[in-house]
């Protein structure tokens, strides 16, 4: 078994006295693809901050290759890179910002054909590009020149956040294949943090779920915010929109947020779906199917109202009906599989 590339242990990180971090223990194998899910203010930032080395934690450490290192210790520095949300570049040319890295390596040799390989990748002509200047430059333009700066080093582990959430869609793909090529091309470790989970779980060999700094757990799961309402009865629900409530059981607190496992609730064909103890029905369309890497099974999302839920397929939910995109079905979950946070 090869040595984790990556083990963070007790990790606790600190914004004016609030902990913002708080992990004690993960670990990322070599040339791997990690994705980071969360909401915002659940800590992938600051999480891929510390794992970039560009601070220190406020406790505990983080393990590369067995080994502690720390803020731009010159042992990581040209291993690991960070691609941030929004691109920062330098006040010149782009032949210029991505030939920047290689400079500060001590990389002597001509630089002419590792930067225009490096914009190639990343959709972009060298012959139009090279000579322009930062601020000639488009939103998703500025973001693939940035990424290149950082495949031009061939790193060992590139972490991306939020890297396709503030540009055109086309730029959006470009980016995405430049960044798994990386993987292929040079067994480049990725961390993506993005709130676009269906890429995510597309690429990804695993998903961790952060929450208020924490990891509440790995693979497809169903996180649903509140506010929560409370009906006739002592019933509380969620108010999906389109007429659709889902049904919870009692909330903490009118916004705490709640978690369904997809292998806690049930699938069911429209037609065969009836009322069964302990359980509630919920309707819903399948909007998509997909095979969920880490375990080898089919899930599919279902749309209900303006939410969607993943649901894990077993063979007794195949057995029963066909699944497809569009297909009406019935969710049957119990309200006691509802864990709140």
């Amino acid at each position: 078994m090869s040595r984790a590339l990556y083990k963070v242990e007790n990790l606790i990180h600190h914004y004016n006295r609030q902990p913002v971090v708080n992990i004690e223990d993960l670990t990322i194998k070599p040339a791997s693809i990690t994705g980071l899910a969360g909401p915002n203010g659940s800590g992938k930032s600051t999480l891929l901050k510390l794992m970039a080395f560009i601070m220190r934690p406020s406790k505990g450490r983080i393990l590369i290759n067995g080994h502690p290192a720390f803020p731009f210790d010159e042992t990581v520095r040209s291993q690991v890179t960070l691609l941030t949300q929004e691109p920062y570049l330098m006040r010149r040319t782009v032949f210029n910002n991505i030939a920047y890295g290689l400079k500060v390596r001590g990389d002597r040799k001509d630089w002419i054909e590792p930067v225009h390989e490096a914009l190639t990748m990343v959709g972009l002509d060298p012959d139009r590009f090279s000579n322009r200047y930062w601020n000639e430059l488009s939103g998703g333009e500025a973001q693939r020149v940035a990424l290149a700066a950082r495949l031009v080093l061939k790193p060992r582990v590139l972490l991306l956040d939020e890297p396709t959430a503030s540009v055109d869609a086309a730029s959006s793909e470009l980016i995405r294949t430049a960044s798994l090529s990386a993987r292929s091309e040079w067994g480049t470790t990725l961390v993506i943090a993005s709130h676009d989970r269906e890429w995510l779980y597309d690429v990804c060999d695993e998903v961790i779920h952060l929450f208020e700094g924490k990891v509440v757990g790995t693979g497809r799961s169903n996180m649903i915010f509140g506010p929560w309402v409370s009906g006739p009865g002592d019933r509380h629900y969620k108010d999906l929109g389109d007429g659709k409530r889902l049904p919870v059981s009692m909330p903490p607190h009118t916004e705490a947020t709640a978690f369904i496992d997809p292998g806690a609730i049930q699938l069911l064909a429209r037609d065969e779906a009836q009322a069964r103890s302990g359980r509630v029905l919920v309707n819903g369309t399948v909007t998509r199917l997909s095979l969920e890497k880490e375990r080898g099974q089919l899930l599919a999302d279902v749309r209900v109202g303006t939410h969607s839920l993943a649901v894990r397929v077993d063979e007794s939910h195949l057995a029963a009906m066909t699944l497809h995109r569009g297909w009406p079905v019935t969710l049957a979950y119990r309200l006691d599989s509802i864990q709140w946070r």
